[in-house]
């Protein structure tokens, strides 16, 4: 057994007549993502990288983020990947937490644009394959970053049993194996990147279709071409498929589901998608550190697929704790199971977060009969196309700057993100702050452009509730009259 036995063995597939893996032109067999994997290991061994260590790299949807994760695991190593957009600040701090032995990333710049384009390829070292590293199936292998309440990134630790546990359920719930082919534009830094374009193939031969930029007609031809069976992503991606010019049910007819999560994912979007595709449309909820806890399999009720969330399958457990102000069994969700992270890179976030196995997910939400809905956020996240962006993070950013006195970020309703930032700030005297000013202040703070406000008005004071805390339902309903 490696380090990582969950996922050495499950990853140990019989070779595969066809494509494992494609990105553009290039294509390879299970064969040869394997062999190309120890190669990369064997490089890795020459920059110190062995079993325990942690090796950052950048994770944009490309071959070559594959073969870095195969290769920590195949050392034994943890395998930290960083978001290709995260601006310099991001960078700084998520390196800082980790202390990696090796960073195979781009340095982002201080100044102008903070965003490496979308295509870029993490740089690759090889040499003659390595032998792989033996050792504790529950150790660290995976390290994910995801946005806290405090605004500053927080690295989630997964281990190679909890990640292959999870690439089996999934396998199992959605009846997936080598017949079948998955499209896979969102960020491999994404657990949900991560399952579908580096484990599922792995462990159960499913073919991964690189896209490392989305565009829905290059999307029609791919799935027609590739004969993609699945796709899971925020409705985003499944809108502009179905309001492009080009959709029609003989360009999608290999499509038998798709999975969607995050905001936007409602009863009148799952029965357009379903009608208009041609195919089973699931909801699903889940967070880096719990990945897809809810689903539900393919002859489960269609009301329920419409309706809620899904439900859990196989060890994992969900809980309802009722909030002080919570009313008809709604509370926060608190999900058990072997596929939920060890922790934080910090342990007081992990003290915080997890209790007696159960963790602790900030979001609210309702059980009935086993069906999870999810009603919103205890936080005051954002929730942009499927990313999780933090209020606090954006507001401290807004606030650093020389004419702004205070700002309150929220979600402006979106019809095709779901949600955008919006912001409203309190100036100094006559000074002016406008979006335009907005974009170059983040943009010198070296402030990934995912956190960049969208929306920017100028008010006279905030608007506060009468615990003193800001208003900041009437701050979105401002922004959404502007």
């Amino acid at each position: 057994m490696t380090t990582t036995d969950g996922l050495a063995g499950a990853m140990a597939v019989a070779p595969l007549v066809g494509d494992l893996l494609v990105d553009g032109d290039r294509r390879w067999s299970s064969d040869e993502v394997t062999s190309a994997s120890a190669r990369v290991a064997g490089g890795l061994t020459g920059h110190g990288v062995g079993a325990g260590t942690r090796v950052a790299f950048d994770a944009p949807v490309a071959a070559e983020t594959v073969m870095l994760y195969r290769a920590c695991w195949h050392l034994g190593a943890v395998a930290a990947a960083l978001h290709p957009l995260a601006g310099s600040a991001q960078l700084d701090d998520a390196l800082s937490q980790l202390d990696p032995v090796v960073t195979l990333a781009r340095a982002r710049p201080s100044s102008g644009s903070s965003s490496a384009p979308p295509d870029s390829r993490p740089y690759l070292v090889t040499a003659e394959p390595a032998p792989a590293v033996f050792g504790d199936p529950t150790g660290a292998a995976l390290v994910l970053f995801t946005s806290g309440s405090s605004g500053a990134p927080k690295g989630v630790v997964h281990s190679g049993q909890a990640l292959a546990v999870k690439a089996r359920q999934l396998l199992d719930v959605h009846s997936l194996g080598p017949a079948d082919a998955v499209l896979m534009p969102a960020p491999l830094a994404h657990v949900s990147g991560l399952l579908h374009a580096v484990l599922l193939p792995a462990v159960g031969g499913v073919k991964a279709v690189l896209m490392p930029r989305w565009d829905p007609g290059a999307a029609l031809d791919l799935i027609e071409r590739e004969s993609i069976t699945y796709m899971v992503g925020p409705p985003t991606f499944f809108l502009d498929l179905m309001d492009h010019p080009r959709c029609a049910r003989d360009r999608v007819e290999s499509l038998r589901f798709l999975s969607c999560g995050g905001t936007g994912v409602t009863p009148a979007f799952v029965e357009r998608a379903g009608t208009e595709l041609g195919c089973l449309v699931k909801r699903s909820y889940g967070s880096t550190e719990a990945p897809t806890v809810t689903t539900s399999r393919n002859d489960d009720p269609v009301e329920a697929m419409i309706g809620t969330d899904g439900r859990a399958h196989g060890a994992t457990e969900l809980r309802i704790d009722d909030l002080p102000a919570g009313a008809d069994g709604e509370g926060e969700v608190r999900v058990r199971g072997p596929e939920v992270a060890t922790g934080y890179l910090d342990p007081a976030e992990t003290d915080a977060a997890f209790e007696d196995g159960w963790f602790r997910t900030g979001d609210r939400g309702r059980l009935d009969g086993g069906w999870l809905t999810i009603t919103g956020r205890l936080d005051d996240a954002v929730i942009r196309g499927g990313e999780n962006i933090s209020a606090a993070a954006v507001e401290r950013t807004v606030e650093a700057h020389p004419s702004v006195r205070q700002a309150v970020a929220v979600g402006v309703p979106d019809d095709r993100l779901g949600q955008r930032v919006g912001i409203a700030v309190v100036v100094d005297g006559d000074d002016e702050f406008d979006l335009n000013a907005c974009r170059h202040w983040f943009t010198d703070q070296g402030v990934g452009r995912l956190l960049t406000p969208e929306q920017v008005l100028v008010v006279d004071t905030i608007p506060t509730l009468p615990s003193g805390k800001p208003d900041r339902a009437s701050v979105a309903r401002a922004l959404s009259r502007q």
